[in-house]
């Protein structure tokens, strides 16, 4: 059948106006496979068919729509980039709506793929083309579009925020209809990932009016729709940028991220503890958590709780947080955070070994993979191998393979043995005996298993 169609897209390519051919090759293509189609996508001759998108005639049109459609579905977006380029300048000024949708479709894919994307950005007239036809449209639809776009280069934002539809985002962000307003923090946080887009808002003053929102907050009875997509911004602005410097201009983020975890509301809880995490993966964002003394030493105490008593969401979420924040590569292992970390990992709770050994004995194995994440981020911490070699059997635990029971938690167990075996300070702390066994594991890898052979003894019964 894929020969069929490629000898009526031949057909097509001869006529001048071959709407019996366009029917029966939209006919034939509805039985195609789309894995068919992409092994003879080079074959693939699609010049004609945009061609006869010029005529004026609604059926003809109609159908080389469709038709192109599903060509284009089964080409790599990097191909249709490069080798469409004109076809896709032309679709987007075309009098029919269709075939201007049909062009956005794989403009979409377009921007979507990393590779793809870099092409339309070494045309710059065709970019121009494509923001001022997204700006012909929806707010709701162009979102899909201009935030990846802006954030590519500080070009492509220049000519995102002359077609006014940069512009027309912030007004939704800081307007009064709080629905709009949690969709456009998500599409302003993905802008501030970039350097060209943080730089951006501040000039604009968007972050300052983000801030002033939060300062507002309380007295806003709907603020429960936008405020935790308000707090992850400066979560991932204090992370791309210095966690010191945006805690200290913006008060309220970190002020807000706390009274959000001391709260009573599970969703508010969550989205704090997310935050905490992102905040304290770096040593300047621990230190930041740091300078807050006793508070955040209580509120570590809640979170350990939440870890245990939560729903397995919550309890997830908050085992991760717990991971990031005690997670200290070596080479910044100084006497000081090693200190903050072991007074951190002992405020969770009483016995906090014991305590999350008990987690990840329950049978979720998202969970059990959460707690041994812990496990995994304090391993290379010297009091942390104390502590494990000073709690009975928990070393035999972690050499211990038939615990593990699925892919996702063996794999887990094997990080925290990798973690565990790589330290500088294993062998002095746990001794050779086990440490030659950490380094048996590493090398078994994490799906080893020990062959069991069986002797038959005569006489035996």
């Amino acid at each position: 059948m894929a020969a069929r169609v490629l000898a009526l897209l031949r057909e097509v390519a001869r006529l001048e106006a071959p709407l019996e051919e366009l029917r029966a090759l939209q006919a034939a293509l509805q039985s195609v496979p789309l894995s068919s189609l992409r092994e003879q996508a080079a074959e693939l001759r699609l010049g004609p068919l945009f061609s006869l998108l010029n005529a004026n005639h609604r059926e003809q049109t109609t159908l080389c729509v469709s038709i192109l459609e599903r060509f284009l579905q089964a080409m790599e977006p990097v191909y249709v980039a490069r080798n469409l380029r004109d076809e896709l300048h032309r679709g987007l000024s075309h009098p029919d709506d269709a075939v201007v949708i049909l062009t956005l479709a794989q403009v979409g894919r377009i921007v979507e793929n990393s590779e793809a994307v870099t092409e339309i950005l070494n045309s710059p007239e065709l970019l121009k083309d494509i923001i001022y036809c997204i700006g012909g449209e929806k707010l709701s639809i162009a979102k899909a579009l201009i935030v990846e776009i802006s954030s590519v280069s500080p070009e492509s934002l220049k000519y995102c925020t002359d077609s006014g539809l940069v512009t027309q985002l912030i007004r939704e962000l800081t307007g009064d209809d709080v629905l709009v307003r949690a969709t456009c923090i998500e599409m302003v946080t993905s802008l501030a990932h970039t350097h060209h887009g943080r730089q951006y808002l501040a000039q604009e003053g968007v972050i300052d009016q983000i801030s002033n929102i939060i300062v507002g907050a309380d007295l806003d009875p709907f603020s429960s729709f936008y405020l935790p997509g308000f707090v992850k911004f400066f979560g991932n602005l204090a992370i791309v940028d210095s966690p010191q410097q945006i805690c200290e201009r913006y008060p309220i983020f970190v002020e807000k991220v706390f009274e959000m975890a001391e709260g009573q509301d599970p969703t508010m809880i969550g989205v704090a503890v997310d935050t905490l995490g992102i905040l304290g993966s770096n040593v300047e964002g621990k230190q930041v958590l740091q300078k807050t003394g006793s508070r955040f030493e209580h509120l570590l105490k809640r979170i350990g709780h939440q870890a245990k008593n939560a729903s397995t969401e919550l309890k997830i979420r908050c085992l991760d947080a717990i991971s990031s924040l005690l997670h200290l590569p070596h080479d910044q292992q100084t006497e000081d955070l090693l200190r903050m970390t072991e007074c951190w990992f002992s405020s969770l709770t009483r016995d906090p070994l014991e305590h999350f050994r008990g987690i990840s004995t329950q049978p979720f194995s998202e969970l059990h993979c959460a707690a041994l994440k812990v496990f995994t981020a304090i391993a290379n911490q010297p009091w942390a191998q104390k502590l494990m070699l000073n709690s009975p059997g928990f070393v035999e635990y972690v050499m211990d393979r038939s615990v593990e029971r699925d892919k996702a938690s063996k794999d887990a167990k094997y990080e925290l043995v990798k973690a565990l075996a790589n330290s500088k300070t294993i062998a002095e702390i746990f001794g050779n005996q086990y440490y030659l066994r950490l380094r048996a594991y590493l090398s078994e890898g994490p799906y080893f298993v020990k062959s069991v052979s069986t002797t038959a003894v005569e006489g035996a019964e």
